[in-house]
Order: C-alpha cells, then structure tokens, then sequence
C-alpha cells in the first residue's frame, strides 16, 4: 500500500495533475522559453532541481518553523536552491544561462515551486516529498518540451539545431509569443478532448 502512494506521489505531476496542462500553473516560463527543446529542457531541469531540493527541505523543517513565519522561510529556502542552479548554470553552460536569462531567477516566484512547498511538502514527510517534487518537474519538464518542439519544428524547421523541415517556409508566428498561445491553447484542448472520449 505504502509502495502504491509513493508511485501515485510520483506519476501524478506527469499526468493527472500535470503543471502546465492540467493545474496550468507556470505559464510565464512555460510560454516565454519554449522558443527552442534547447531552452525548455534547460529551463525544465532547472526547475525540478529546485522543486526536489526545496521539497525535501520544506519538509524536512516543517515541525520547526513557526506557521505565522512559513512563507518567508519557504522562500528563503528556494531562493536558495535558485541561486544553486544559477551559478551551476552560468559556470557550466553559460549560454544557456544566458538565453533563459531573467526566468532562472524568477523560479524563486514560480507558483508550481511555491504551491508544492506549501501545498505538499509542509505536510508531508521527505520521501512522498522528493517523489512529488520529481514528478512535478518531470511533469513541467515534458510539458514545457511538446511546446518547443512545436514551435520549433514549425518556426523554423529545426530541432536543437537539426534541419528537419526544408520544403516549406517557417511559420515565423510560432516563435513570437502568439505562437506559444497557440501551442499552449492547442496542446490543453486536446489533452481535454481526450480526457472527454476516455470518460465514455
């Protein structure tokens, strides 16, 4: 039984209550990186990184931090683990770091982070927390990966760099923002459809 939560802990930010597509929480990174897999994959393990490691501490101290002062100490928390991955990212892939720019930081303000902080791991012990911080950033992760594959693909033909599409000319709409909109839109309403037909 014990086994059977901690896999339900884990699968659920992948499908039932997936970030982007189901909660939608996390949109501003979700439409402003997925210009390229690049970006999203980036921007994907940077957030989950945080999501694991702020997860397993929040709960970790969660019987010693008084409830009146919780959030400044959640946010200290993951404000922390952001700065981690800053340095980690501008000393070990400085480009990237420098195309996701402004959004690495603003991880510490991601609603995904915070809800799971508040939501999850300050009622919950380590283990459930480390798998729900995993599956929630897995689920990010994957999410945020469609999105730039579509937009990539159809902007400009490529992904990471690869031609794929040479016969036609890129849409250069799915590279601006309207074209994350319209991925995003498009992606929700079918995994709604079938959400629907599987009711049936």
């Amino acid at each position: 039984m014990a086994m059977k939560r901690l896999i339900k802990e884990f699968s659920k930010g992948i499908f039932r209550e997936n970030p982007i597509f189901v909660i939608v929480l996390g949109l501003c990174p979700a439409l402003a990186v997925s210009v390229s897999l690049e970006n999203a994959l980036g921007m994907g393990l940077a957030a989950s990184f945080v999501l694991v490691f702020s997860n397993c501490l929040i709960s970790g101290i969660r019987n010693i931090v008084p409830s009146r002062i919780r959030i400044p100490c959640f946010i200290v928390v993951i404000a922390s683990f952001v700065t981690i991955v800053e340095l980690l990212m501008a000393a070990f892939s400085p480009q990237l770091a420098k195309q996701l720019g402004i959004f690495v930081p603003l991880i510490v303000v991601n609603c995904i982070i915070m809800g799971r902080a508040e939501g999850f791991a300050s009622k919950n012990s380590i283990l459930p927390s480390l798998l729900d911080g995993l599956g929630m950033g897995l689920g990010f992760t994957i999410a945020l990966s469609f999105i730039a594959i579509i937009r990539e693909l159809l902007g400009s033909g490529k992904i990471l760099g690869f031609m794929i599409f040479k016969a036609y000319p890129p849409a250069t709409i799915m590279i601006l923002p309207p074209g994350a909109l319209l991925t995003l839109g498009m992606l929700i309403g079918l995994i709604n459809l079938i959400k629907e037909r599987n009711k049936r």
